[in-house]
């Protein structure tokens, strides 16, 4: 069975969540330096059946851009040219890194781990992720 993937696009890292196969549970799977992010996907998709990558793009409050729209947005076009068969859909991620971060608190983790910036971006994909499930049937 095909999963879904999703990808918190940063400058720096990229977190990465996928749902188990019936495309019910968002999971978190890595964080990957975003410059490392095309030979990521190729092993990956090599390996896996993915039949959706979602990925979230930053909007401010308001629903304007934000600094890292553009990356985010360049970064998607640069994978879609790379594997223009898979099928991909942009999600808003505004308040995705602030509730990662709240459920971060919420589970427990001390304030250790709370400030390791790639958890953070892993579990901030898999809010995006969960989000989507929650919103869309599969």
């Amino acid at each position: 069975m095909a999963r879904i993937l999703a990808l918190d696009i940063g400058e720096k890292r990229t977190g990465i969540a996928v749902t188990d196969p019936l495309c019910m549970i968002a999971q978190g799977l890595t964080t990957v330096a975003t410059a490392e992010l095309l030979p990521w996907l190729k092993t990956y998709l090599e390996s896996e059946a993915v039949k959706l990558l979602i990925w979230g793009l930053p909007k401010s409050l308001s629903g304007g851009d934000t600094d890292g729209t553009i990356h985010a947005l360049n970064t998607a076009a640069s994978i879609n040219q790379s594997f223009p068969n898979l099928l991909m859909e942009s999600v808003d991620e505004r308040f995705s890194s602030s509730l990662a971060f709240q459920g971060l608190i919420e589970a427990g983790a001390g304030k250790k781990r709370r400030q390791d910036k790639g958890l953070l971006d892993k579990m901030s994909a898999v809010h995006l992720l969960q989000t989507y499930l929650n919103r869309t049937p599969v």
